[in-house]
């Protein structure tokens, strides 16, 4: 092990970049709560400093994955595909399967400057989330309990509020609804074959209602859905915790453009164009299982600095005091003090490391083909 990645081991360097990321996310929520008197008087201005706000907190992960990791990520794109980047609105359809696939996302939205506004369906549970549910909640993002009749009036609210967005945004669905797993996938496909629809390898079936009626709530706004799949060289199976610990990894993205012009109207007729989407990307992991990589050409954009100068603003803020208080502290010798600052360094290493389990694929909670649940449902 070199110098580098036993300093990027090391608990008390992560703890101090969770610090970091916790308190000053917390600045940014309690800003973002001071920015709600503007929504009466001028909503375009609100979601342009909302969408600034949220974006000096995400690319703090991105940090970690672009500077701190050194992970990779290549596109299998067309050019013609990458000159649209960040200047239309479009639905990302992005694989499941991974615990930092979010992250692979986030880190080319923030390649194409769309970091801030980039938008997500997201499972109810992650508004009570501190700092990710939080921000979401300040950027209109829209939460489901994925149950249709408590959720279609949100949804439909939630989406239509979002067509007139000033900033070009990136609209991420997950439309296999939760993590791929084993158990889920045979689930899954004891569903499919009772549908009479194909079987999927490395997917889950596809949920279409969120699809179709995020087309067509956001009909006239988005031009295009982006088709993404990712995998990772040499099999490679990452987690937030692995980069965290500074641990590199190798992503590659395959990514189509599909013209809204293209995608049926009909709800019926655009939940069929989904599962043959689906079918293709099934296609495309089959590929890569063979061949270690997707077909055609390849682009690998660069990271942009401002992630890493974003950082280093928030820690020269934070860690000044946050280190002076702790010299005085042991300085004083002072029993109680001492004990206190300890107490305050566990509670702040157990709330990084449940943050971090948030991501992880045993302990996303999904009820996915729960019996009873569904009873519930």
């Amino acid at each position: 092990m070199g110098v580098v990645s036993w300093l990027k081991s090391l608990f008390v360097l992560q703890l101090l970049i969770g610090f970091v990321f916790v308190v000053s996310g917390l600045i940014i929520n309690f800003i973002q709560l001071c920015t709600c008197v503007l929504w009466p008087i001028n909503k375009q201005l609100y979601r342009k400093i909302n969408t600034r706000l949220a974006y000096s907190l995400w690319s703090q992960l991105v940090m970690l994955l672009e500077w701190w990791s050194g992970t990779e990520c290549t596109l299998y794109i067309d050019q013609a595909t990458v000159d649209k980047f960040g200047k239309e609105h479009v639905i990302i359809i992005l694989n499941h399967n991974y615990e930092i696939d979010f992250l692979c996302g986030w880190t080319m939205c923030e390649r194409y400057g769309i970091l801030g506004s980039s938008k997500v369906l997201a499972k109810h549970e992650l508004l009570k989330v501190p700092l990710i549910g939080w921000t979401w909640y300040f950027l209109e993002i829209v939460f489901c309990k994925r149950k249709w009749e408590e959720d279609r009036e949100t949804v439909f609210s939630g989406l239509n509020r979002l067509r007139d967005y000033p900033e070009y945004m990136w609209f991420l669905l997950y439309c296999e609804g939760t993590r791929f797993t084993e158990t889920k996938h045979q689930i899954s496909m004891q569903v499919a074959e009772s549908k009479g629809l194909p079987k999927l390898k490395y997917h889950l079936l596809p949920r279409t209602k969120g699809f179709t009626t995020t087309m067509q709530c956001l009909k006239g706004t988005v031009k295009a859905v982006y088709d993404v799949t990712l995998n990772f060289k040499d099999k490679q199976n990452p987690t937030l915790l692995g980069i965290v610990n500074g641990k590199k990894y190798k992503a590659d993205m395959s990514i189509r453009r599909f013209p809204v012009e293209e995608i049926p109207d009909d709800e019926k007729e655009c939940a069929a164009w989904l599962h043959k989407l689906y079918q293709e990307k099934d296609a495309l992991q089959e590929h890569y299982e063979k061949e270690g990589c997707f077909p055609g050409p390849t682009i690998k954009p660069k990271r942009r600095v401002w992630t890493l100068l974003n950082f280093l603003f928030w820690a020269t803020l934070l860690l000044s005091p946050l280190i002076n208080f702790a010299w005085d502290v042991f300085v004083s010798g002072s029993p109680l003090l001492i004990i206190g600052f300890m107490i305050f360094l566990t509670v702040a290493s157990v709330a990084v490391r449940r943050l971090i389990g948030v991501t992880e694929v045993k302990k996303t909670g999904s009820s996915y083909g729960n019996t009873e649940a569904k009873k519930e449902n």
